[in-house]
């Protein structure tokens, strides 16, 4: 496991703020795609990457900066100017001080999602490698998450779909959302995923709480990973496979509950688990 502290934050660069939307509803918890640009020779990056957010301080604890990692949402590209264009999804975070019990606006969070366009940024990475995507067309891409880790996914498909037309393998995406306004980048506000729903090989299944009102952490995962769980156990069993999952500690849990009943034994899920990672066809980017 890799942690924040243990990370370089030596090397950064100046970003420029693009442009700030909100893609969810005002309705429901405000999740913004920020796009920035970056004017600087040596920084690159590759889909599934995460790029680090320096918060100016003075913050508690005597800290300078506030620093936390996002997963950049778009596959690489450059404007116009031959800047270089990174998108980040972000959700706007509250938490409640154990010691006041009051609510407490998620620094790093809320400092984002204040930008406005032509604010500048420092950024530190980019980091990691846990959503490297395969050089192979063959390749299967079993793609699991909810909430903002649809990043990485977006970057993979908007990939394949700009820059490898000749993908054939199948890429299955199975996301979760508390309702319909909260599918992030496929609502009234944005559908943006909606333009690589023709490609033949792709096929997307949303989960729904059918009681958002009532169950916090209930996002219909479960569900529509039940309703899917053979067809899911039969390509993973493709040696040409790989898994990929993307959010909070509760997805991995409900997608292994799912795969071990599948499977019919705890041994045999156990054995094709470790088998993905050791073959490094697992891979997963897992928060608190």
């Amino acid at each position: 496991m890799t942690y924040l502290s243990d990370l370089d934050t030596s090397n950064t660069v100046q970003a420029e703020v693009i442009k700030s939307e909100r893609i969810t509803p005002e309705d429901v918890a405000e999740v913004r795609s920020i796009i920035f640009k970056i004017r600087h020779p040596d920084f690159s990056y590759r889909e599934g990457q995460h790029v680090g957010v320096l918060v100016p301080g003075p913050h508690a604890f005597g800290h300078d900066n506030h620093f936390r990692l996002y997963t950049i949402a778009n596959s690489p590209q450059l404007n116009a100017d031959d800047d270089i264009v990174i998108e980040l999804c972000v959700r706007r975070c509250f938490y409640i001080d154990e010691f006041s019990g009051e609510q407490e606006p998620g620094i790093a969070s809320n400092y984002l999602c204040n930008l406005k366009a032509g604010d500048a940024v420092t950024l530190s990475g980019p980091y990691g490698e846990a959503f490297e995507l395969p050089t192979d067309p063959q390749t299967n891409l079993l793609m699991i998450g909810s909430g903002t880790g649809i990043a990485p996914f977006r970057a993979f498909i908007q990939h394949i779909y700009q820059r490898q037309s000749d993908w054939q393998g199948k890429m299955m995406l199975f996301y979760g959302a508390r309702s319909g306004t909260e599918n992030l980048y496929r609502n009234d506000i944005n559908n943006d995923l909606d333009k690589y729903y023709d490609q033949k090989t792709f096929q997307a299944f949303e989960g729904l709480s059918e009681r958002p009102w009532m169950h916090h952490e209930d996002d219909g995962l479960h569900d529509v990973l039940s309703e899917n769980a053979e067809e899911i156990w039969e390509l993973i069993q493709d040696p040409k496979t790989h898994v990929y999952l993307a959010g909070l500690e509760r997805t991995r849990e409900r997608f292994e509950d799912i795969m071990l009943k599948t499977a019919g034994s705890s041994a045999r899920w156990k054995w094709m688990m470790e088998e993905m990672k050791e073959q490094n066809r697992w891979s997963e980017l897992i928060y608190s």
